[in-house]
């Protein structure tokens, strides 16, 4: 078996001058709000800041005439507003020479208003009717946990009855699978983050309530994530082990860090190091995780979830905070994931934060490789960031929440963001990086990989029906990034094509070599070979790319939560495409940041 490769090569430079643009975060705050005059960098000193400044846009949902949660909630960035009741919670309980609202009982009042709507929301119907109210009665959980002395007898006694049964609503579909062959999509019926989240919530409930059942199957189920439903590579492959669901994975690893709060079983503690290993690696320098690995989504946002989780160790702790520092640059329509639920996560995270000395990650660094046991691997080269996937995975068609493993290689540079993307998609052979045509059979996902990175090139070699093909990506430049893909044929007649996803943006120019200048928006666009020239330049980029190539815009991607094609012109891409036959070819491609 192969190991992991890790190369390291730090730049003082710039790390200073990351710490510079630190001191530039720390002036932003949460959804646009205005910062107190004076902080501390420290990560505790950035998640108080964060829930200081959402606790005033929390009071403005309250203070809306006739607040309810239908009518918070359709707002965006509001959804799972039950959430927000443990900011307060921590702000009030949690003392730290940082929070300057402890004891405060404005905080306390807070938290009381948003019990007191949930209680209302909940005899109405509304709180149950929710998709996934169950991570809101984890947050209400720990509010009772932290508030439950200081509650008066009358509020104390609702909440309890209203949790109690709320966090025995999961408890028969957790029995039922405790012992099914893993712990995944095709056995459990749903996905294992959601699996976990049952289990760290009756953990919860179990030791607030003494119910020593429940903490029994709890910690049987989440022990075994620890040992057994882990990939090596320190991931949990939501359909398989074979490959990961980077975002959810989050979600997942948040409950082992749960766990271990509640049990310190060592195992949990292992199981936290990898996952912070996979992490730290496998996250682009703007804090989202690659999409190139993941089968379920295409694009994600800065995670909040499970910080408190890395926090164990010294790198853990600079990831987290790397990732806090990104969450408060993002708004508008960046911000997919900076929302009230982001917030409560950051409460969660605050409230189990295990604080000390940082060390460097992978994103301090000038240059660092890594390749998983999987066939995938990913490599950062001064502001140039590559990833390859050659993770072999049968369609899962069934289920519209699976994409299929069609993507295989991203280009990301820290001035310009993504600019090829191999992000993964549903029954869209035309978003696959090859296909292999042959009669009326068109096969888009590779039947074998081999992913080789070495100290002068990376090559990433898929197999199809007729032919295989060979990505080589030397060491970029400073400026420039070179790959070609090489094919060879196999056997038979076939008719073939190679795609590029190429990430562009509306409202950002798009120039070719042969004078074509256009505003991109939703009107469409096919640009053949001489239309383009052999260059096209967008976005700070320019893409050097061979004379047959054509462009389509805009091409709408599959969603797997619309089970449809997206909508929103801002999720569409741009296809590069050229055709081959039998024969091998070779395709030359350059990418240049100035």
């Amino acid at each position: 078996m192969r190991e992991a490769k890790i190369y390291y090569r730090f730049n003082l430079s710039g790390m200073r001058n990351f710490y510079l643009f630190l001191l530039a975060v720390l002036c932003s705050a949460w959804v646009g709000a205005q910062p107190a005059a004076s902080s501390s960098s420290t990560l505790a000193g950035k998640y108080f800041r964060i829930l200081g400044e959402g606790t005033k846009h929390i009071e403005d949902k309250l203070n809306q005439p006739e607040p309810t949660l239908a009518k918070i909630e359709s707002q965006p960035g509001w959804g799972h507003f039950p959430n927000a009741i443990l900011v307060p919670a921590v702000l009030y309980t949690k003392e730290h020479p940082e929070n300057r609202w402890h004891k405060n009982k404005k905080m306390f009042d807070l938290a009381i208003r948003i019990g007191d709507l949930l209680i209302e929301e909940y005899d109405n119907g509304s709180y149950t009717s929710r998709g996934d109210n169950d991570w809101d009665t984890y947050m209400w959980l720990e509010a009772y946990r932290l508030l439950g002395k200081d509650l008066d007898g009358k509020r104390r006694n609702r909440w309890k009855e209203i949790l109690l049964k709320e966090a025995a609503v999961p408890l028969p579909r957790l029995a039922r699978c405790q012992d099914y062959p893993w712990y995944n999509a095709p056995y459990i019926g749903t996905s294992p983050n959601h699996y976990a989240i049952y289990a760290s919530q009756l953990l919860l409930a179990g030791t607030i309530f003494d119910n020593p059942e429940w903490t029994a199957l709890s910690t049987k189920v989440l022990h075994r994530f620890c040992v057994e439903e882990q990939s090596e590579d320190g991931f949990y492959g939501e359909q398989s082990r074979e490959g990961p669901t980077t975002g959810y994975d989050y979600l997942t690893m948040a409950q082992i860090a749960m766990y271990w709060e509640f049990t310190q079983d060592p195992e949990a503690l292992k199981a936290l190091r990898r996952s912070t290993d996979f992490h730290k690696n496998y996250t682009y320098p703007d804090g989202t995780p690659v999409e190139t690995i993941n089968d379920r989504n295409r694009y994600w946002g800065v995670s909040m979830w499970g910080h408190f989780g890395f926090s164990h160790f010294p790198d853990g702790r600079r990831y987290a905070s790397f990732l806090t520092d990104r969450f408060m640059e993002f708004s508008g329509e960046k911000m997919q994931r900076a929302d009230i639920q982001s917030v409560g996560r950051i409460a969660q995270n605050l409230l189990y934060l295990h604080e000390g000395e940082e060390a460097p990650i992978p994103q301090d660094a000038e240059s660092y490789a890594h390749q998983m046991k999987v066939m995938a691997g990913i490599r950062k080269t001064f502001d140039w960031t590559a990833c390859y996937s050659g993770i072999v995975a049968p369609s899962f068609s069934a289920n519209n929440f699976f994409l299929d493993r069609q993507g295989n290689f991203s280009v990301f540079h820290k001035k310009t963001g993504l600019i090829i993307t191999g992000a993964n998609s549903k029954n869209q052979p035309e978003l696959a990086t090859f296909i292999d045509q042959v009669d009326d059979r068109f096969l888009y996902m590779p039947i074998s990989s081999r992913l080789q990175m070495s100290d002068e090139q990376d090559r990433l070699a898929l197999s199809y029906n007729s032919f295989f093909g060979v990505l080589e990506a030397p060491h970029p430049s400073r400026e420039t990034f070179r790959f070609r893909f090489l094919t060879t044929h196999k056997w038979g007649e076939n008719k073939s094509t190679l795609n590029l996803q190429l990430a562009l943006k509306t409202g950002e120019w798009l120039e070719t070599a042969s004078g074509k200048r256009i505003l991109l928006d939703d009107k469409t666009i096919n640009l053949s070979g001489e239309d383009i020239g052999g260059w096209i330049k967008h976005n700070g980029w320019v893409l050097f790319i061979p004379g047959d190539m054509t462009l389509q815009w805009p091409v709408f991607p599959f969603n797997p939560y619309r089970d449809a094609p997206e909508t929103q012109i801002s999720h569409a891409i741009g296809r590069l495409a050229t055709e081959f036959s039998s024969m091998n070819k070779s395709f030359d491609f350059s990418i240049e940041v100035k």
